[in-house]
């Protein structure tokens, strides 16, 4: 057979060879790990056979997709390697945190440090033996014996959920589990990993698609991990921290009062923010966070809530102050990257911004993004003390954009949406992914963009966050998680229909079929008026109460 590889050539090879063959073959000592191949869209295991002449690529560690193979296969290593120091122990991927995975143990003890070295001791050992993470298909009957062995609960009752009578485990050394998604072929391509010992549990580090060869450093984030704490205490007030209780609530037609409570707890959140604001007498409100995080309607629920503490807050947008189109900065592609700060002009923000401040009558501008420049149409304003400024945008965090206003006066919000519902105590719900089904689904509806469309955009969104927002993160006064622990079953009906329009033949398919399958866990909750139409969810599915 004759296989075409991208970025190689053409190489021959034989009836059965897999895609490992032609890897180890092709894998440069200089170049990120190679852990998948994509044939034509669909992403394939370096396990699987070649099966006919193809057209392929393969996939490495500076792929999103490679990055979460090698991490799902590092963290089955991890949890082996515990059950293995550590008789009866339970493990719990619980979020990511610093460019890692934040996990805790249920053990007879709390563990130490010297244990979280015996365990990475044991996954060293595990990877100098190179075991292979076999695939196999089982029964969910046979799966659920398997898991119900090692207290993986939650596994178990997901499997009451599973239309198919079938499922594909992988077993290491003994040990059979259960992954969303594919694996390396053995523990011998887990060379590159470090553990930390953090808070309640430890960070599991991995090389990323921005540090392909070695784990970045572990930053610490103590106000993300607050709110993932927060989180963790709202799941044990609603009763839900797997799909298997969402699934239950929704069957039990429990889940109207669940989303009663989900939208008490953000406006009570709300709520304290809006005082905290008023009582340290801040002038100017921030608000900044990644893609789909529900900002818009953050902002409004938010002026409302400053309202009821009587203040009258106005609202000016950053996309008012984009420089001239002929002064934008350009990307390495030579496009116009509008998400520069460079593309804002920020010393005319912070001149209208510190003569508002001052209690002088200000002449706003409008960008007209049409002709690409800026323009004065007579929109004039001027404001008192009890007159706070809301401030939306991708720079709200970073001091640069603000740089002439006192520390005294900002109060900055990062809002995101982190999410608290994992689909099992081994396969978390990666933040990126849920955003990623909220824009599609507000694409469609409001802009008329197709699920390839935003698909496609969505890793140039993500390499803007990393630069512009990400690293701010922990500058903000206060972090408010959009996360709707029952969203995921609102979303389903709306995104799938979308999804099942990309072809196989589209490079978007392979992660249109990623999130179809993902989508495959949740019960569908049908009836969209259930959710109040202040709600954050209403500005990605529409019938939203403010005007967005």
């Amino acid at each position: 057979m004759k296989v075409d590889i991208k970025s190689f050539g053409t190489f021959e090879c034989n009836v059965g060879d897999r895609f490992e063959t032609l890897a180890k073959k092709l894998q440069k000592p200089d170049q990120p790990l190679i852990v998948a191949a994509k044939c034509g869209n669909l992403l394939r295991e370096l396990t699987n056979e070649i099966a006919d002449d193809c057209e392929m690529s393969f996939v490495d560690l500076s792929h999103s997709d490679g990055e979460k193979i090698y991490q799902r296969s590092l963290s089955f290593l991890m949890i082996r390697s515990a059950l293995k120091c550590f008789d009866g122990i339970k493990v719990r991927v619980e979020h990511s945190l610093s460019k890692g995975l934040y996990c805790e143990f249920d053990y007879s003890r709390r563990l130490t440090h010297e244990d979280y070295e015996l365990i990475q001791k044991e996954m060293e050992a595990y990877v100098a033996a190179d075991l292979p993470f076999e695939k196999k298909n089982l029964t969910v009957a046979e799966a659920s014996k398997a898991f119900a062995a090692y207290n993986m609960t939650s596994k178990v009752d997901l499997m009451k959920f599973r239309s198919k009578s079938d499922i594909r485990v992988y077993e290491l050394d003994g040990v059979i589990n259960y992954f969303y998604g594919y694996m390396v072929p053995s523990t011998g391509y887990l060379k590159s990993f470090e553990l930390l010992k953090y808070d309640d549990g430890m960070i599991l580090m991995h090389p990323t698609k921005y540090s392909p060869f070695v784990p970045p450093r572990f930053v610490e984030s103590p106000k993300i991990a607050e709110v993932f704490k927060e989180s963790e205490q709202w799941s044990d007030i609603m009763g839900i921290g797997y799909v298997s209780n969402l699934n239950t609530l929704i069957i039990d037609d429990q889940h109207k009062e669940l989303i009663q409570i989900a939208e008490a707890l953000h406006e009570k959140k709300i709520a304290s923010i809006a005082d905290e604001i008023t009582r340290r007498k801040k002038r100017v409100i921030l608000i900044a966070g990644p893609s789909s995080s529900g900002k818009t309607t953050f902002a409004n629920r938010l002026r409302i809530q400053l309202k009821v503490n009587n203040l009258h807050p106005v609202t000016i947008s950053t996309d008012n102050y984009f420089v001239n189109r002929d002064k934008t900065p350009r990307d390495e592609n030579g496009d116009y990257d509008f998400e520069a700060l460079e593309a804002v002009d920020v010393d005319q923000f912070n001149k209208d911004l510190t003569d508002l401040l001052d209690g002088n009558e200000v002449e706003l501008p409008v960008f007209n993004f049409q002709t690409g420049t800026r323009e004065y149409r007579g929109n004039k304003l001027k404001i008192t003390e009890d007159q706070p400024i809301i401030i939306e945008g991708i720079h709200g965090l970073n001091d640069a954009l603000t740089s002439k206003l006192f520390k005294r006066d900002k109060f900055k919000i990062y809002v995101s949406a982190l999410t608290q519902l994992n689909i099992d105590e081994h396969n978390r719900i990666p933040t990126t992914q849920t955003r990623l089904l909220r824009r599609i689904v507000r694409d469609n509806q409001f802009r008329g963009h197709s699920a390839k469309r935003t698909i496609g955009m969505w890793s140039s969104v993500r390499r803007g966050e990393e630069k512009n927002i990400f690293p701010f993160q922990e500058e903000a006064d206060e972090v408010f998680n959009t996360a709707l622990p029952y969203e995921l079953a609102i979303l389903k009906k709306h995104a799938i229909p979308l999804l099942e329009q990309i072809g196989v033949d589209e490079p978007e398919y392979s992660e249109a079929l990623l999130l179809r399958k993902f989508l495959g866990y949740f019960t569908s909750i049908d009836d969209d008026d259930l959710v109040p139409k202040v709600s954050i969810l209403k500005e990605f599915i529409g019938g939203s109460g403010f005007d967005l």
